[in-house]
């Protein structure tokens, strides 16, 4: 497992942040710059220009409720984009569980800059924590039994942090966006059938995953007999897919085809996720996961020096 070493800022302690759970620098880059243009044009922070820029301070990161963490480096690019004399000791890092009252960092550094980098910094961080918590109350339901998946119903320009936040809440990716692999449905069917359209598909993009929609049991069937890579099981109910799985199972047996991935979808929440984690289905997926996460109850006092 890869690990990114960070010394912490008094070179006490090193903060192990794992880059498997992290979004493309560049993206956070991006959103930073833009989220701060949001929040400072065209003259800055009028408030904080008020204070003694010597004045210095001490700021605590601190979790009000429990979940999990994510998007300490947005934080780290928030506060060295406004000054990069704040400094940040991690005490905690993304993919982490929170217990209300953790400390995850202490800031410190001029105690204006750490005002106006404040609701910034808070803003990613509440949220994305938000998305990995909520993952990972999905994960926990499932208990092993079958892995969740998100989707593209992501937050426009957000979507590799929130999908980074997913997986530091110990879930899994769906395809990241249509570059990816190919996912034929109903609307990708006008004038053709599921067979010709996965020959076409490996045709031009032989070694791509081949994704095919199924809502009918027959559709079903074309998809494992056209070799699809997965097959995508929409609006059963686990009463149905309880029927299902096991048919595709004796189609292996008697073909001795090659038994795809299956993903359940459509209308699942965590509320009807026991149900389909016990079908036989490899894979439930659900946009709730990030379009509906609620954030996560983040705080950072700042306490001027001396006070």
């Amino acid at each position: 497992m890869a690990f990114d070493v960070r010394p912490g800022t008094k070179r006490r302690r090193l903060t192990l942040v794992r880059t498997d759970l992290q979004p493309p620098l560049a993206d956070i880059r991006f959103l930073v710059e833009r989220a701060l243009a949001e929040d400072l044009t065209p003259f800055g922070d009028l408030t904080s220009s008020l204070i003694d820029p010597a004045k210095m301070a001490t700021a605590h990161f601190n979790t009000r409720q429990s979940g999990v963490l994510a998007g300490c480096r947005c934080v780290h690019e928030t506060f060295q984009a406004i000054d990069p004399s704040l400094s940040i000791d991690w005490h905690m890092t993304d993919g982490d569980p929170l217990a209300a009252g953790d400390i995850i960092a202490v800031a410190k550094g001029p105690y204006a800059t750490l005002l106006t980098a404040e609701r910034t910094a808070l803003n990613f961080l509440s949220h994305l924590s938000g998305v990995a918590s909520n993952a990972a109350k999905w994960v926990e339901l499932a208990a092993g039994r079958v892995t969740v998946w998100d989707t593209r119903k992501t937050t426009p320009g957000y979507r590799s942090l929130q999908k980074a936040a997913v997986r530091a809440g110990g879930a899994a990716n769906h395809r990241g966006n249509l570059s990816d692999w190919l996912m034929l449905k109903d609307n990708h069917l006008v004038g053709t059938t599921i067979a010709a359209a996965v020959d076409e598909a490996r045709r031009r993009w032989p070694g791509r995953t081949v994704h095919v929609e199924a809502d009918r049991e027959d559709q079903m069937i074309q998809a494992l007999e056209a070799g699809a890579d997965i097959i995508l099981l929409d609006n059963f109910s686990p009463d149905e897919l309880k029927i299902l799985v096991p048919k595709v199972e004796q189609w292996v047996q008697e073909t001795g085809g090659r038994r795809p991935l299956l993903e359940a979808s459509g209308g699942i929440t965590l509320d009807t996720l026991d149900g389909y984690a016990d079908t036989g289905v490899d894979l439930v997926s659900s946009g709730s996961i990030t379009n509906s996460a609620p954030v996560l109850d983040i705080g950072l006092d700042v306490v001027p020096d001396g006070d």
